[in-house]
């Protein structure tokens, strides 16, 4: 498995694609003006503690209130609060906690008014992009990530990843932690941290509480509401939380960019310097160059095609987000339906796993699979499912088949959902749309999978532009069909043709149909 994480800089925004063996599995955009992301630390004020929502609004500087709910208050806001108290009043100048005397820590099921009041100063962290017509969602119980671990002040809690399994190595890691954790900061150690020395964790430990330190420094003179800890450039973010041994390049078109990277990945892991690569083609995009590009355009639709002609189609309700899997008009070798359905679902496990990640679809996801009677089958389904899930970083749950074969899934969604256009306008009707050209292609490649071993002559009948497209250059996609099947396929452009049309026919002129 090779992964590579593929940058586009533009003067409006930076994408970042992620590619596993050369298929997208997640794509990010970071634009200028953003100014919420996920991980950001405000100063701000309380503006209306609401005791019928538990909840309070702050006011943190965008068009609608943040949402600040009694349980993201964090048992020790108590201890936080007055922390901001004394250093905005310039009464503490030592940030590192050892010394300050810890408040008694809030009743978990208590009532917002009895926390808070309206215009107390707070520290909040957005865990929550805005999304919609909502504002960003925050709490007062910080978080500083780094590579390994995660720095969380005003707490004496060390935890361990869950994903961690082995028994051995969570003892050692929570020793290693104990040794080294700071009086006032709780550790949650991360997955990766698995298998590293002390002296990394430690590293990791003194440049979290450095950044910590030079927030607090610029509290005394902060407006309200202000940005005081900002969360590390996308580029920057996605390596610290998906990084691995698996990666095998980063390509990025931008200069300023690329120095960034390779210097965050020097401190990260030195190691694989070598894999940043400025990417300087005039004559291709980077996008167009690892066929960002046609995935994009084949990814985003309704209808997702997969392999053996199979397909989902994906509708997006007020509620929740619903998949329903589809055979398509195919044959195989499967000796009878049950051996069909579950060939097809679990072509489909893997495809909806990539699609939550690729459009960071969030709630609850509802997949209605082909229909098995064998509860084996099921059980298999489910585990597989699971395990293709198990490398989103997102919180998520998947529940087993219900009695209907639906399964449930809900994952957390902590940004805009990725979505992207991918109708255009239709050539032949100036008020229409249809779905992008390129889509054809992938329908065409799919049906003559299906169909030419069953033909010993076929002649496709196509629109001028697709024909083109298909037969120019090389090699051309024909010449391609033909070092696989063998066959050499005829094709005719049609000028009647609408832009998507296209029969394929016999030997004997007759049209193929499915």
């Amino acid at each position: 498995m090779n992964k590579e994480l593929i940058i586009r800089s533009s003067s409006e925004a930076v994408d970042f694609a992620l590619l596993k063996d050369g298929k997208l599995i997640e794509l990010h955009k970071e634009e200028e003006k953003s100014n919420f992301q996920v991980g950001d630390i405000f100063i701000a004020k309380i503006r209306k503690p609401v005791a019928g929502l538990n909840a309070a609004f702050v006011n943190v500087g965008f068009e609608k209130d943040a949402f600040l709910h009694y349980h993201d208050l964090g048992p020790n806001l108590a201890s936080s609060l007055k922390f901001v108290k004394l250093v905005s009043a310039g009464k503490i100048k030592d940030f590192s906690l050892k010394n300050f005397p810890f408040e008694k820590e809030i009743d978990k099921d208590g009532v917002i008014t009895d926390a808070i009041s309206a215009n107390q100063s707070v520290l909040v962290q957005v865990v929550k992009e805005p999304i919609s017509t909502k504002g960003p969602r925050i709490s007062s119980e910080l978080s500083l990530a780094g590579r390994y671990i995660v720095l969380v002040p005003f707490s004496e809690r060390i935890s361990i990843s869950q994903k961690i399994e082995s028994k051995e190595e969570k003892d050692r890691l929570k020793r290693l932690v104990q040794s080294i954790r700071p009086k006032g900061f709780g550790v949650i150690v991360r997955t990766v941290a698995e298998g590293k020395k002390v002296a990394e964790l430690d590293k990791d430990l003194q440049n979290l509480l450095d950044r910590w330190s030079s927030m607090c420094k610029k509290i005394p003179t902060a407006h309200h509401p202000s940005k005081v800890l900002g969360e590390l450039n996308r580029a920057s973010s996605i390596l610290r939380d998906v990084f691995n041994d698996t990666f095998s390049g980063i390509h990025i078109d931008d200069e300023e960019l690329y120095y960034q990277t390779k210097d965050y990945l020097q401190e990260i892991a030195p190691s694989k310097v070598s894999i940043v690569k400025h990417y300087q083609s005039n004559d291709i995009p980077i996008f167009e160059k690892y066929n960002i590009e046609r995935q994009i355009k084949t990814s985003f639709g309704k209808t997702v095609s997969m392999s053996k002609g199979a397909y989902l189609i994906i509708e997006h309700t007020e509620a929740l987000h619903v998949i329903d899997v589809n055979s398509g008009n195919r044959s195989n070798k499967a000796t009878n339906q049950e051996d069909t359905a579950m060939e097809v679902n679990m072509i489909a496990a893997a495809e909806i796993a990539r699609q939550l990640r690729l459009r960071d679809m969030g709630g609850i996801i509802v997949v209605d699979f082909i229909d098995m009677s064998n509860p084996e089958n099921r059980k298999t389904l489910y585990e597989f499912l699971r395990e293709e899930m198990s490398d989103d970083k997102a919180k998520h749950k998947i529940l087993p088949p219900s009695k209907f074969g639906l399964i449930q899934i809900t994952r957390q969604r902590v940004r805009p959902e990725v979505n992207i256009k991918t109708r255009e306008e239709d050539p032949n009707d100036v008020n229409g749309e249809i779905e992008a050209p390129i889509l054809v292609i992938d329908r065409i490649t799919s049906d003559l999978e299906r169909i030419i071993k069953s033909h010993k002559k076929l002649v496709l009948n196509a629109h001028p532009f697709v024909a083109a497209y298909l037969t120019k250059g090389f090699p051309s996609l024909r010449s391609k069909w033909f070092f696989e099947y063998k066959k050499w396929v005829k094709i005719i452009p049609r000028d009647a043709y609408t832009y998507l049309e296209y029969h394929f026919y016999d030997k004997n002129g007759n049209e193929i149909k499915d």
